[in-house]
């Protein structure tokens, strides 16, 4: 299971898939009347014409790059499972939708499910949204199977394998500096995350080293996944950095963010940046446009040269080997 992405780039499609998104408790997690109020009074008006532009720029013959490239990951999955299992795609908003796929399955009556929502690291906003999603569909079944769940996969090997080796065509070594851009989430969510309420966000670099206190924190496991990914590809802590993308509002977000780290490097006279997007394991909105073009474009008008997308996981079949390790163990 994957975030979503709208049926078309038209409006009106946008403003549907915005809606479902945004009006969803952990994504804006503020009392139902404020969010209402937001959402629909304020941001999917005034921003579903904006967001339909720019998907027009990554839409092309295949369709969504999102979907097209799910669509391949579940093909390529289960044709290395075989015909012992029934695998589904679904998105969290809008189509393929969570309700048909595991109304199929249950149709297939199968004997156990498992859900792997396609983000490595886990966040209140998108894994556990999944979660939350499956088992109240579930719950109302008569007969509920036995049902498991990936929380995450920030530190699976293979999958940090992919990441290195896409990035080995673009000559690492050769770049003034790497960036890990990931997501961004309200500071908020992280804090909720902290269930001893006296760690996250108490000090600068709470999240650079993954422990038993903030082991479920989003931020926390990104650092974790950009350290391993760096050590596999020779590269030290000075000569890369952790940031944040996609902010919504003006309150604060997990921090650094990378339109800042931009300034602050090309203020450097760095000039060329390889910049890898590990959030996510299918290019996307996120990565073809706001990393490719849109940073690209700021930081050329910084004074730097060159922005490199490190492509995500998409076909690649290492990444299916990891999935088909997450299916049976």
């Amino acid at each position: 299971m994957n975030l979503g992405t709208p049926d078309s780039p038209e409006v009106g499609d946008v403003r549907k898939y915005l809606d479902e998104f945004l009006m969803d408790e952990r994504v804006i997690d503020i009392n139902a009347f404020s969010r209402t109020l937001l959402v629909k009074g304020v941001i999917v008006p005034f921003r579903s014409p904006k967001t339909s532009k720019l998907y027009k720029e990554i839409w092309d013959e295949n369709g969504s790059p999102l979907l097209y490239y799910s669509k391949i990951q579940a093909a390529m999955l289960a044709d290395q499972l075989g015909d012992e299992y029934h695998v589904e795609l679904a998105m969290r908003y809008q189509n393929p939708s969570i309700l048909s796929a595991l109304e199929r399955m249950k149709a297939g009556l199968v004997e156990s499910i498992r859900v792997i929502p396609m983000f490595p690291q886990y966040a209140s906003a998108s894994t556990g949204s999944v979660i939350q999603k499956v088992m109240e569909i579930i719950s109302q079944w008569p007969t509920v199977p036995p049902v498991s769940f990936v929380n995450s996969f920030h530190d699976n090997d293979l999958v940090l394998d992919t990441f290195a080796e896409n990035s080995r065509k673009y000559k690492p070594e050769t770049y003034d500096h790497i960036l890990f851009s990931f997501h961004g989430l309200p500071e908020r969510q992280l804090l909720k995350c902290d269930h001893t309420g006296h760690y996250c966000l108490k000090k600068d670099n709470c999240c650079e080293t993954l422990n038993d206190t903030n082991k479920f924190c989003y931020s926390a496991q990104g650092h974790d996944t950009a350290r391993r990914i760096a050590e596999k590809l020779n590269i030290s802590s000075a000569d890369y950095t952790v940031c944040f993308q996609s902010r919504l509002g003006k309150e604060p977000w997990v921090q650094p963010y990378t339109t800042d780290v931009l300034k602050k490097l090309a203020s450097e006279g760095k000039k060329r940046l390889l910049v890898f997007s590990p959030a996510f394991v299918a290019d996307c909105l996120e990565t073809l446009y706001e990393i490719t073009v849109e940073y690209h474009e700021e930081f050329k008008a910084l004074g730097g040269e060159h922005v490199q997308l490190v492509e995500s996981l998409n076909d690649d079949p290492k990444f299916i080997e990891a999935l088909v390790e997450m299916v049976k163990n």
